[in-house]
């Protein structure tokens, strides 16, 4: 795939998280890393590395943890974007963890963070660009691309956001039911994990403390997302897909 000129306000590092177990999967992630569970006889990471390319991302740090050598090896002949592997083989950092860690790797400046597994289907533009387009670093911490939930392909959750009309976002509470899920893309400030736990910790720590500064916004995905947790869901994905043309 040919990389597309390159937007300016797209940032040029991205960090691929790709460490989790999988273990919804079942049998499919005993050997495997989710990230190389395929849809469309494609694997995951591959379906997110296509997008980054695209978009015109120079570098791509992926963190590695099960089964890191299977994924790495996988990762060997990808040139665009550039791979930089982030090691976890000895202690699994978390979705905060592993990001804090990776931040040398990824340079001072706003990068996209992607789900390896985050998946969806593009509506007129491409979305990575709408998050390039709207983030503003004076405004924001984080922008989060979110979905409807209801609409939401594979997902059975109760949401995971309400969004103001300014696209601030706040979560949902224990017992509640919220419109948008988070879609698995957003583009972060290194901001976000100044004071970060030194331990491993979740991401949504930080995304909680950037709601309360007022500095946690949403953008509402184009098109269809994919939530592809499940066996099961791969084939509903795979569907959606083949219904789209896409």
């Amino acid at each position: 795939m040919s990389a597309s000129v390159r937007d300016p306000a797209m940032p040029a590092s991205a960090m691929v998280l790709a460490a989790g177990f999988g273990k919804r999967m079942g049998a499919l992630t005993e050997a495997r890393p989710k990230p190389l569970v395929e849809v469309m006889g494609r694997a995951l990471i591959d379906h997110v590395l296509d997008r980054l390319e695209k978009a015109g991302v120079a570098t791509a740090v992926v963190n590695v943890h099960h089964c890191a050598d299977v994924l790495a090896g996988h990762l060997k002949g990808r040139t665009r974007p550039r791979i930089v592997i982030s090691d976890e083989r000895e202690r699994l950092l978390e979705t905060g963890g592993g990001i804090a860690k990776a931040l040398p790797l990824l340079g001072e400046a706003p990068f996209v963070l992607v789900n390896s597994d985050s998946l969806w289907i593009e509506g007129t533009t491409p979305n990575l660009a709408r998050l390039a387009q709207g983030f503003d670093r004076a405004r924001m911490d984080g922008l989060l691309l979110i979905a409807a939930t209801a609409s939401a392909i594979g997902y059975d959750g109760h949401g995971d956001y309400a969004m103001e009309r300014d696209g601030k976002l706040s979560r949902r509470g224990e017992r509640g039911i919220a419109p948008y899920v988070y879609a698995g893309a957003a583009i972060l400030s290194p901001a976000l994990f100044s004071g970060a736990p030194k331990e491993p910790f979740p991401l949504a720590i930080l995304f909680d403390r950037a709601e309360e500064k007022g500095r946690l916004y949403g953008l509402r995905l184009e098109g269809s997302f994919l939530h592809v947790g499940t066996p099961a869901a791969i084939a509903a994905a795979e569907q959606a897909i083949r219904r789209s043309g896409a």
